[in-house]
C-alpha cells in the first residue's frame, strides 16, 4: 500500500469518482485555481473542468442549497464548506432540506450530496473558527455524519459517502490533512455506519473519532508500558452509530471512556454513554467515563488553547482512575 497524506487520500477519493461517474460535481468557494480552503480539490479543474468544478460566492445557504437542488435532479454534488462553523449559515438547507426530502415526498426523491466541512481545533483560529458541531447534525435523522481520523479511512468513507443515496455530512479535522498513512492502491470503499477496532486490549474499551482517534492511540500505547491493554475503537461514523460493535467491546472489557473534542455537555459521548448504559449495563464494572474539552469557547493563545483540548495525559490519567485501585 502506498504511503499518501489525508489531504492526498481525499482528494484520490474525488478524482476516482468524478472518473467513475460524470454525474458527480464539486461546488464551493475557491475550488477551482486556489484547490479550496486545504488544498483539496486542487488540479480537479484542470482535469474535469469548470462545468464540474465550480467557484461560488461566500454564501453557504446559496453552496448548500444548489447541491440540494442539483442532488434532487439526479447528480451527485460534492459541496465544500470552508469549515463546519459556517455551516451554521446553511443549517435550514441542511437540516430542513437535505435530510427530510426523503422522507416527506414518500421516497420519490432524495438529495444525495456530500457536504465536505472542516472541523476542530488547534490551528488558533480562535472561538468561532474551531468548532466541533457534528454532534449538531447527528442529532438530525435523514442526515449521515462521517468522521475519518486516518488517510484510509478518508479516502473509502468519502467515496462510500458519495455513492450513497443519503445526504452525508463529510467532517474532515483541520490538523489531519498533513498526518500520513497506508492507503490501497485499488478499489475500495468504507461502509457508512461501520466503527473499526484500531486497537486490541482487554482492560478498558477506548471510544473516539476523527483526531481523538490519533490521540487515544498513542494513550493507550503508554498505558500498555505500565501494563494496562486498552482497546481503542474509531467510530468513523457518528450517525448511524455502530453500537454493535462499541457494546460487544465494553462487554468484554467490563469499562468505557469516550474521548472527544467537542463539549462535554450534551456532546457524543453524553450520548454513548447512555446507549451503553441501556445496553450493557450489567457488564460495567466501573462507571462510563468521558474526556472531552473544557467548557469554554475556544482560546485563541495557543497555551490556553492547548489546555482547552483533551490531551494524551488527560486520557491516561482518566484510565488509571478507573483501573488502578486508589
Amino acid at each position: 500500500m502506498a504511503v499518501v497524506t489525508y489531504r492526498e487520500a481525499l482528494t484520490q477519493a474525488l478524482r476516482e469518482e468524478m472518473r467513475r461517474d460524470d454525474r458527480v460535481l464539486i461546488m464551493g468557494e475557491d475550488v477551482v485555481d486556489y484547490g479550496g480552503a486545504y488544498g483539496v480539490t486542487r488540479g480537479l479543474a484542470q482535469e474535469f473542468g469548470e462545468k464540474r468544478v465550480k467557484d461560488t460566492p461566500i454564501a453557504e445557504g446559496g453552496i448548500v442549497g444548489v447541491a440540494v437542488g442539483c442532488a434532487m435532479g439526479g447528480l451527485r454534488p460534492v459541496a465544500e464548506l470552508m469549515t463546519i462553523n459556517f455551516a451554521l449559515l446553511a443549517a435550514d438547507q441542511i437540516i430542513n432540506h437535505a435530510a427530510k426530502v426523503r422522507y416527506m415526498f414518500g421516497g420519490q426523491t432524495s438529495a444525495p450530496l456530500v457536504i465536505r466541512a472542516v472541523g476542530g481545533a488547534g490551528a488558533q483560529l480562535a472561538a468561532t473558527h474551531s468548532q466541533n458541531l457534528e454532534v449538531m447534525f447527528a442529532h438530525v435523522p435523514g442526515l449521515k455524519v462521517v468522521t475519518p481520523a486516518t488517510p484510509r479511512d478518508a479516502k473509502g468513507l468519502l467515496k462510500a459517502a458519495i455513492r450513497d443515496e443519503d445526504p452525508v455530512l463529510f467532517v474532515e479535522h483541520a490538523l489531519l490533512y498533513g498526518t500520513k498513512g497506508e492507503v490501497p492502491e485499488g478499489e475500495y470503499t468504507i461502509p457508512l455506519g461501520k466503527a473499526e477496532v484500531k486497537r486490541e486490549g482487554k482492560d478498558l474499551t477506548i471510544l473516539a473519532y476523527s483526531r481523538m482517534t490519533l490521540v487515544a492511540l498513542e494513550a493507550a500505547n503508554r498505558l500498555s508500558s505500565d501494563g494496562l491493554e486498552a482497546v481503542v475503537i474509531d467510530l468513523r461514523t457518528l450517525r448511524p452509530l455502530d453500537l454493535e460493535t462499541i457494546v460487544s467491546s465494553v462487554k468484554k472489557t467490563n469499562r468505557a471512556m469516550i474521548v472527544e473534542e467537542d463539549w462535554r455537555s450534551f456532546g457524543v459521548g453524553a450520548e454513548i454513554s447512555s446507549r451503553i448504559m441501556e445496553m450493557a449495563f450489567d457488564y460495567l464494572d466501573a462507571p462510563v467515563q468521558r474526556v472531552a474539552a473544557q467548557e469554554v469557547p475556544v482560546p485563541y493563545s495557543r497555551k490556553l488553547e492547548q489546555r482547552a483540548l483533551p490531551r494524551v495525559e488527560d486520557v491516561i490519567r482518566a484510565a488509571k482512575g478507573m483501573l488502578v485501585p486508589a
